[in-house]
């Protein structure tokens, strides 16, 4: 029976499935938008990966984004880590002199400075909407031009047309004005890609040394128009992987696939069937001191089966799925 290993990238607007095989090798790659349902689309996803793989063995799991714990506690996963890690281990995967990680997913934004295949430094931006992966969906949608025609349509732009990238309200009321003066869509829309690379420049690089080779990651690297501003503030070649909208959920598949050839331990994924079964979340609040801490705790059959949140580790220590 092959042997396979599994990568979950749980965002705020979509669940990204990742199969690799032992040698690292990407198997199959699946984008889910999660409509406001994510443990709904995580049981769908893993339906069909169980369809696609009923004779391989899935011989460990990693979990990642901003739903990784819950996601973790629901597949028994082996290792559970962040973004800024997930993310450069899968670039260093495929790049293993990238020194420039740009990424930009549905709601926010990061980048990742590494120096001799190690993270020195990173920001995140998780408040400001602008130049995220919903904001150009919602002016695309505005203009009623597809969004996958978005940057191809700013690459025609004949002029120059500055518009004001600081704040979502503001780029879009100059857009507005900018329409209104009489300037084209893809001058418009030129200018928008130009104007959310200087707000995430002037956001997330400020007062870095970014390096090349730059790598661009995240659903918003399938812009084109995105990409050559990048290029043109940057004065270097961006490059946009293969698997570009992915990246993070291979590397939790990686990161696992790691884990399970360094210890030789057995995975603890708990089996397809365990999906079926009912998970209920629940919020409280810890007033055993002044932290205050906001505990979330998921149960399955009545058992505890995952907690976090306590900075002390209070509630969620000891705690076996």
């Amino acid at each position: 029976m092959d042997k396979i290993f599994l990568g979950v990238d749980v965002g705020s607007v979509s669940t990204n499935i990742v199969i690799i095989d032992p040698d690292g090798q990407v198997l199959l790659t699946r984008y889910y938008r999660n409509d406001g349902q994510p443990l709904h689309v995580l049981k769908e996803s893993m339906a069909e990966v169980r369809g696609l793989f009923r004779n391989s063995l899935i011989r460990g799991v990693g979990t990642t984004g901003s739903g990784r714990m819950l996601a973790g506690a629901i597949l028994g996963a082996d290792i559970v880590k962040n973004e800024i890690t997930a993310h450069a281990h899968a670039t260093l995967h495929f790049h293993p002199n990238a020194r420039t990680i740009l990424e930009i997913g549905g709601q926010d934004s990061k980048i990742i400075l590494i120096q001799n295949g190690i993270v020195v430094d990173f920001a995140m931006n998780t408040i400001c909407a602008a130049g995220t992966g919903s904001f150009l969906d919602h002016q695309a949608e505005r203009l009623k031009i597809p969004i996958e025609q978005f940057g191809e349509l700013a690459l025609t732009a004949k002029n120059k047309v500055k518009i004001a990238g600081r704040c979502t309200v503001f780029a879009e009321s100059d857009m507005i004005a900018k329409q209104q003066f009489g300037f084209s869509k893809a001058e418009i829309i030129n200018g928008l890609c130009e104007a959310l690379v200087r707000n995430y420049l002037n956001n997330l690089a400020r007062d870095k040394q970014l390096g090349s080779p730059v790598i661009f990651q995240g659903g918003v690297a399938a812009n084109v128009g995105i990409k050559a501003a990048f290029e043109r503030e940057l004065n270097t070649q961006v490059i946009v992987p293969e698997n570009y909208q992915v990246m993070g959920a291979i590397g939790a598949a990686l990161l696992a696939r790691r884990q399970i050839q360094k210890t030789g331990q057995q995975t603890q994924f708990r089996g397809y069937r365990q999906l079926n079964q009912t998970l209920t979340p629940q919020t409280f609040e810890c007033k055993g001191c002044s932290n205050r801490c906001e505990i979330i705790q998921v149960e399955q059959n009545q058992k505890v089966v995952a907690v976090w949140g306590d900075k002390c580790g209070k509630h969620s220590a000891g705690i076996t799925a």
